[in-house]
C-alpha cells in the first residue's frame, strides 16, 4: 500500500491541510500514522464525513446524496452510484466501456488506455451520464417536466457524433420515427401531446408506489420521445423519482437486461414481469444501503 502526505491529500480531498491533519488526529482517517512529526495517509483513505454528515441517522438516501456530491465524497454512496448506474445504464444501450474503465473515468478524469481502441461516443457519454446523476439528485424533488426530460437529453447526448447531426435534434423530441425492440413507438408528429398526456396522469398521483413509477416508465420508453437516448435518459427519471418518493432505487445490470426488456414489453398485459425484475434489482441496492449503513423501509415491497 502506498502512502500520502498531507498537503497531496489536502488537494485530492479539496480540503486544507490543517482540516487533513486534524482529521488524522482525532482518529477519523483509518491506516493514518506519523513519522516524526510528519502524518502518512494511505492513498486509498476515504474522505472523512463532515460534521454536516457523519450523522445519518433519520437522514433520507437522497439527503445523503445531497451531502456527499456536495462534499465531493469519494467511497460513499454517491461514488458508488455514479459508477454503477452510469456503467450498467450505459451497457444496456451497447457501451464497450468496462466496469472498471468507467470507474476510472469517474475517479481521476482521465482515460486509462494502453493498445486498446475506445469508441469516444462511450467515453463522453460517460461523461455526460455522470453529469446526469447530478442533475437527478440536484432536481429529485422537483416533478417531472417536459424541460426537465429535454434538459437530461441534453445532458448525456452532448458533444457525441449523433449531435451533430441536423437530424439529431438534440434536447428536442424526435424528428424521425423510431422502434424500441421491433416494437412501434409514438410517431413524431404526436409525442408533444403523448408526453402531456403522460405527465398529466403521472401527476395526479399522490403517495406514488413503485407500480405508478413502472407505469410512467413503460408509457415514457413507449413514446420514445428522444431520436435517442430515451433508455437512459427513462431510467435516470426512474431513479430520480425513486429518491423523490423515498422509495429504493434499483439499477438494472446485464444479468436483468433481457428479463427488464421482457417486462416493459409485457406491461400491459402481466405487470409482474417488470415488477419482479425491478424488485431483484431493488434487493441488490439494499446491499449498497446496508454497506453504507444508510437505514431504508426493510419492510417496503
Amino acid at each position: 500500500m502506498g502512502y500520502l502526505s498531507v498537503s497531496q491529500m489536502a488537494i485530492r480531498w479539496k480540503l486544507s491541510e490543517r482540516s487533513v491533519r486534524d482529521y488524522c488526529r482525532k482518529g477519523k482517517v483509518p491506516g493514518a500514522f506519523m513519522v516524526g512529526k510528519t502524518w502518512r495517509i494511505p492513498e486509498d483513505a476515504i474522505k472523512p464525513l463532515s460534521k454536516k454528515t457523519e450523522n445519518r441517522e433519520g437522514q433520507t438516501l437522497l439527503t445523503i446524496l445531497k451531502d456527499e456530491m456536495e462534499a465531493k465524497l469519494s467511497g460513499g454512496i454517491y461514488h458508488k452510484i455514479q459508477v454503477e448506474l452510469t456503467y450498467n445504464s450505459n451497457h444496456i444501450e451497447g457501451s464497450k466501456l468496462t466496469h472498471d474503465q468507467t470507474r476510472y473515468i469517474y475517479e481521476t478524469n482521465t482515460i486509462g488506455m494502453e493498445s486498446e481502441r475506445l469508441n469516444v461516443d462511450d467515453i463522453v457519454e460517460t461523461v455526460n451520464h455522470f453529469r446526469c446523476i447530478d442533475y437527478i439528485i440536484k432536481n429529485a424533488n422537483r416533478s417531472i417536466t417536459e424541460n426537465m426530460m429535454k434538459e437530461l437529453h441534453v445532458l448525456l447526448k452532448s458533444g457525441t457524433s449523433d449531435s451533430r447531426k441536423s437530424w439529431f435534434a438534440l434536447g428536442n423530441y424526435k424528428l424521425l420515427p423510431n422502434e424500441v425492440g421491433g416494437i412501434e413507438t409514438t410517431a413524431p408528429e404526436k409525442v408533444h401531446d403523448e408526453v402531456k398526456k403522460l405527465l398529466n396522469d403521472y401527476q395526479k398521483h399522490e403517495g406514488k408506489v413503485l407500480d405508478d413509477l413502472l407505469t410512467f416508465h413503460y408509457r415514457f420508453e413507449r413514446i420514445h420521445p428522444f431520436q435517442d437516448g430515451n433508455g437512459r435518459v427513462g431510467r435516470l427519471l426512474l431513479f430520480k423519482e425513486c429518491l423523490k418518493c423515498n422509495i429504493v432505487p434499483f439499477i438494472i445490470d446485464d444479468n436483468l437486461k433481457m428479463l427488464y426488456y421482457r417486462g416493459l414489453s409485457e406491461w400491459e398485459a402481466e405487470r409482474g414481469y417488470l415488477r419482479d425484475t425491478c424488485l431483484t434489482a431493488q434487493d441488490s441496492f439494499k446491499k449498497y444501503l446496508d454497506y453504507f449503513r444508510i437505514d431504508y423501509d426493510k419492510d417496503e415491497k
